[in-house]
């Protein structure tokens, strides 16, 4: 027996399924035998007397989990950290486990109140004692770890858990002598993951399968060459035998409904001490959020983006505006397990409004570019809305802001400018900003009492297939007929399906009356156009009888050539050749259009733009000052258009399938709204109410 090994173990006197507090207890309240569960805890406890030796901590009544030891706290040497359990059904605990551990002699390490960590549950030291396996994610916060690092000694390796089913960190990773590593792969996120890889060499890895992982294998106590388990299958047994380990099987199956086997039942108490450097990976900045902070939601977004993006938080203020229309301010400690995924976080929380604080300097912080067209490491990634830089502590708004792209800083005869610029764009002699210090957005003001009765009542609604299109087409019918009025812009992103569903002359009626302000598409939406001009077909279906025509597969191809032979579409209708469509309007009434090309394009129309960068800048060229952008079926260009678009402008995706309008919303153009219905009747729609509109608005104005 080696008796340097001591294990501390509590028997199940008081054990049962009381409450629920992870998914193995449901449906399991009261459904263990408290007769069961003794005779398989001695049978445990007698295999484990054979190869170390068990102490007992006095089970108390009224705490039924105390059987669970490795949630008592974690040991190493003469230092113990004592578990702040994160639900209030086990904080009754921790008095008792502090009483024993002191009674023993041991150094008592107590962490903040609010800072949850449950013990060896969630911190396992590889067999070597050279480093400290840590998870986080459900029961443990990520912000224990530092003190972990501190208080041992020992390096810290943080592991975020995203399976519900494996909330402790000892349920699905066991490191084992000689350096192996017994763990359930799918239990962590892809970070967790490669810096497993990185750290275990393959041939030192042995993953189990769901099989084993809902078998809790992994929760298992190792002594030496000996591992001691609920169940393992014989592929496991065999691979773990390869490696020179004896398995020993005991059924627990009683404690797995409260979600524990072997090595919950059990702390070890002596753990293999290496002296090694103190070191932590773990990342710390402080935002600020500044607005409406409850009324926009903001703060639950920035909080969910913290734990989605692998990482944790601590709220260090919050300030509560008294009334409505006051502002509210919240400053928030993030934390995450490296310095990529930190900065990934920031920058998420910036484009969401936050400002990151420094301690030395609020200044962004610029890299040369060294190579064109290739930004600097790290570089700040614009999103749609609009954003200021911090140069010499000076506020600078960035000039054409768009989504993807990098903030060149230059130096102009007016002073320092800053422009989003594409990676392709970029030249030596620009410098770039990098990271998220320095850096601030500004959203759109959701506060109701920021709302007028001229604006979308509806933006921000998102999509909804049993919205009444009346409503919402009654809406943009006004806020067009506003925009034309005042001087203002709207752009059509339109596809072929407007032709396709008789939206054509709806769309000439809204060029001609001054509506549209530029057309944007690709060589399909004027191919169709000027093949139903010509010949009354589209795809070769006539418009009118709705039926195919002898020989109109040939149509689209006939209408190619003619404008090819007129040499544009602009000369096709100044020569008489092009007598009607939506095309035709364009010419007539100088609405700008640009066509952009692609891989399947026939022909293409002499108009259309194979070059796809410089199609990219006619858009972009197009769209500026836009107040509306109406998209009409055509869901590539449309998230090509959302995505080059800075925020306030008006969005409105119209097509019939959901999946198409939730598209652009995902891309991230989040002042979009989508509306699903058929877009030759909307087109329709909209034409009427305008048309109704007109003795209303002036009236009105």
């Amino acid at each position: 027996m080696a008796q340097s090994v001591r294990i501390l173990m509590c028997a199940p006197q008081h054990y049962d399924v009381d409450y629920v507090i992870n998914p193995w207890m449901e449906g399991n309240i009261h459904r263990s035998s408290r007769d069961r569960a003794q005779e398989q805890w001695q049978q445990l406890y007698e295999i484990l007397k054979h190869h170390a030796t068990v102490e007992l901590v006095e089970p108390q009544l009224g705490w039924p989990d105390m059987v669970f030891t490795a949630n008592a706290g974690l040991v190493l040497g003469d230092t113990v950290v004592l578990s702040r359990f994160f639900h209030p059904e086990r904080q009754g605990e921790e008095p008792y486990f502090e009483q024993w551990f002191a009674d023993q002699g041991y150094t008592v390490q107590k962490l903040p109140k609010s800072l949850p960590f449950e013990g060896a549950g969630d911190a396992l030291l590889d067999r070597t004692g050279e480093l400290l396996w840590a998870g986080y994610g459900f029961r443990t916060e990520l912000d224990a770890h530092p003190y972990l690092a501190q208080w041992l000694d020992v390096e810290v390796l943080s592991l975020r858990l995203i399976d519900r089913r494996f909330y402790h960190l000892d349920t699905c990773f066991c490191p084992l002598t000689d350096g192996y590593l017994l763990y359930y792969p799918a239990a962590f996120d892809t970070y967790s993951n490669h810096l497993i890889e990185r750290r275990i060499p393959a041939e030192k890895r042995i993953p189990v399968d769901e099989v084993d992982a809902v078998n809790f294998a992994c929760n298992a106590v190792n002594v030496n060459r000996t591992i001691v388990l609920n169940q393992a299958s014989d592929p496991l047994k065999t691979a773990l035998s390869a490696r020179g380990f004896a398995v020993i099987e005991t059924p627990l199956t009683e404690f797995l409904k409260a979600g524990g086997a072997a090595k919950c039942l059990t702390l070890r108490v002596t753990e293999p001490r290496q002296i090694s450097p103190q070191a932590t990976a773990i990342q710390h900045r402080v935002v600020r959020f500044e607005g409406h902070l409850l009324d926009s939601g903001l703060v639950n977004r920035a909080l969910d983006t913290i734990v989605a993006g692998g990482g944790s938080f601590q709220v260090l203020n919050f300030t509560l505006g008294e009334q409505r229309q006051d502002i509210s301010t919240a400053e928030v400690k993030v934390s995450a397990p490296d310095i990529t995924i930190i900065e990934d976080i920031l920058g998420q929380l910036v484009d969401l409004g936050a400002v990151v604080k420094s301690d030395d300097t609020a200044d962004a912080h610029l890299a040369a570019v060294a190579q064109n067209g290739v930004a600097p490491d790290d570089f700040y990634v614009t999103a749609i809305y609009p954003t200021e830089i911090s140069i010499n502590g000076q506020w600078i708004a960035v000039q054409g802001q768009r989504m993807d792209a990098a903030i060149a800083v230059t130096q102009t005869a007016r002073g320092l400018e800053a422009r989003c610029k594409l990676l392709r764009d970029l030249q030596m002699g620009e410098s770039v900003v990098i990271g998220s210090a320095g850096i601030r957005t500004k959203r759109h003001d959701t506060s109701l009492k920021q709302r007028s009765t001229e604006e979308f009542s509806f933006m921000g609604a998102g999509v909804s297939s049993e919205r009444r299109v009346e409503l919402v087409v009654e809406q943009i019918a006004w806020d067009l007929r506003r925009i034309r009025d005042q001087g203002g812009k709207a752009v059509v992103t339109a596809g072929p399906v407007v032709i396709h569903t008789g939206g054509s002359e709806h769309l000439q009626t809204l060029i001609r009356g001054g509506y549209i302000h530029g057309l944007l598409g690709g060589n399909a939406i004027a191919v169709h156009d000027i093949e139903q001009a010509l010949m009354g077909t589209s795809l070769g279906m006539d418009m009118q009888r709705g039926v195919s025509v002898h020989g109109g597969h040939r149509h689209h191809l006939k209408a190619i050539n003619t404008i090819r032979r007129c040499g544009s579409i602009a000369q096709a209708v100044e020569q008489g050749v092009l007598p009607s469509g939506v095309m035709y309007e364009c010419v007539k009434n100088n609405v700008p259009f640009s066509l952009a090309g692609s891989i399947r394009d026939d022909g293409p129309l002499p108009d259309t733009q194979m070059d796809l960068l410089q199609a990219q800048a006619d858009y972009a060229r197009l769209i500026e000052g836009a107040d509306l952008i109406l998209m009409l079926s055509t869901m590539l260009h449309s998230i090509g258009v959302g995505n080059m678009t800075p925020a306030g402008v008006k969005m409105v995706c119209v097509d019939i399938n959901p999946a198409v309008v939730t598209k652009l919303s995902d891309r991230g153009s989040l002042e979009s709204i989508g509306v699903v219905t058929d877009v030759g009747l909307f087109l329709s729609l909209l034409v009427d109410q305008l048309t109704k509109l007109t003795g209303e608005y002036a009236r009105a104005n």
